[in-house]
C-alpha cells in the first residue's frame, strides 16, 4: 500500500473499545491496515512499559502527592505538543509515525486514569487539600506543557526552515560566483587570443611588406 493510500484510511478513525464478538464492530477493524494497528500495538506496549517502570521506581504513598503520575503526565503532554508540529510539518510524508508514537508510545505512557485514581484514593485516605492540589495542578501543568512543546516544536521546524534556506542560498551563490569567473575566463581567454592572432596578422603583413620591398 502506497503513503497515500494508507494516509487517505487513516483518516477514518478506529474505535479502540472494538468487541470482536459483535459483526457491526469487528468490521471497524477493515478500517485501519494492520500495519497502523501494529504500529500502535509496538507503541503502546513500549509506553505503557516505561511508564509502568517510572511508577514502579517511584511509588507514591496513599496520602503522599503522586510526583512519578504527574511527572509523566506532563512530559508526555509536552512530547505530544512537540510531535504533532512535526508531524503535521516535516514528517508529514511518514503516516505510521503518528500512529506509532503519537497513539501509541505517548498514548500508553500517559495515564490519566491513573490521575482519576490517585485523586480518589487521595481524598479516600483523609487528603482532600493534596487530592486538590493534584487535580488542578496536573491539569494547569499538561495544558502549558502542550503549549511549551508546540512553540518548541515550531522553533525546532523554523531553525531547521532557516537552516536549509542559508544552505541553499549558499549553494546558489557559490554557484553563480563559479559561472562568474568562468565567463570571465572564457572573456579573458577570448581576448587574449584576439591579441595574439591581431598580433600575429601585423607581423604577417609586416613580412610580406618587407619580401615586397
Amino acid at each position: 500500500m502506497t503513503d497515500d493510500a494508507l494516509a487517505n484510511r487513516l483518516e477514518s478513525p478506529t474505535d479502540p473499545d472494538i468487541d470482536l464478538h459483535v459483526s457491526n464492530q469487528r468490521a471497524e477493524l477493515g478500517r485501519a491496515p494492520w500495519s497502523v494497528l501494529g504500529a500502535i500495538s509496538l507503541g503502546g506496549a513500549t509506553g505503557a512499559l516505561a511508564r509502568y517502570g517510572i511508577g514502579y521506581a517511584l511509588p507514591a504513598s496513599p496520602t503522599g502527592f503522586p510526583w512519578a503520575t504527574f511527572g509523566i503526565n506532563v512530559v508526555g503532554c509536552l512530547l505530544i505538543g512537540i510531535l504533532m508540529v512535526l508531524i503535521g510539518g516535516r514528517w508529514a510524508g511518514r503516516p505510521l509515525l503518528r500512529p506509532l508514537l503519537g497513539v501509541g508510545v505517548l498514548g500508553g505512557f500517559t495515564t490519566f486514569s491513573t490521575y482519576v485514581v490517585d485523586i480518589q484514593r487521595l481524598t479516600q485516605g483523609g487528603a482532600a487539600g493534596t487530592a486538590l492540589a493534584y487535580l488542578v495542578a496536573t491539569v494547569v501543568a499538561a495544558l502549558a506543557a502542550v503549549y511549551l512543546g508546540t512553540a518548541l516544536g515550531r522553533r525546532a521546524a523554523g531553525a531547521r526552515d532557516t537552516a536549509g534556506a542559508r544552505d541553499a542560498a549558499g549553494t546558489r551563490n557559490t554557484a553563480a560566483a563559479r559561472d562568474a569567473a568562468g565567463t570571465r575566463n572564457t572573456a579573458a581567454a577570448r581576448d587574449a587570443a584576439g591579441t595574439r592572432n591581431t598580433a600575429a596578422a601585423r607581423d604577417t603583413a609586416a613580412a610580406r611588406n618587407m619580401e615586397g620591398r
